[in-house]
């Protein structure tokens, strides 16, 4: 698959605006970050949207006779590109499901390297993204 496809939800022409390598490199962190033996049940993915990344955390159902097929999908971060400067800012997802910039909060700056956001979500210095 070219990842140009319209209709699909995860990549498309309107990722162009993105950093293909970037984008990437981000969809190949998030296939790490689940050993494949449980895959079947957990995985992380990327979402590509026109200026933004959003890295979720998807489970299987568990019970798909009562609540369907569908496999549940939890936003962890956000990775919001700015191209006019050629830089990442990191988002952190609170208890409503919205996102706020993670610099404000905890003095990390935007950063054109999309690997120190990765990194820093890695890291979790105080449990924001991954609890």
């Amino acid at each position: 698959m070219s990842g140009t496809d319209p209709t699909s939800p995860t990549g498309g022409a309107q990722a162009s605006t993105l950093p293909e390598l970037d984008v990437a490199r981000v969809k190949r962190w998030c296939a790490a970050r689940v050993p494949e033996r449980v895959r079947h049940e957990m995985r992380v993915e990327c979402e590509v949207a026109p200026r933004h990344l959003t890295i979720v955390e998807r489970r299987a159902p568990y019970d798909e006779q009562q609540f369907g097929p569908e496999w549940t999908s939890f936003p962890i971060a956000r990775l919001r590109y700015t191209k006019t400067r050629g830089t990442w800012s990191l988002y952190w997802r609170d208890r409503h499901m919205r996102f706020h910039a993670y610099d404000e909060q905890f003095a990390f700056a935007p950063s054109p390297d999309v690997e120190a956001l990765l990194a820093e979500v890695d890291r979790d210095p105080t449990s924001i993204f991954w609890g």
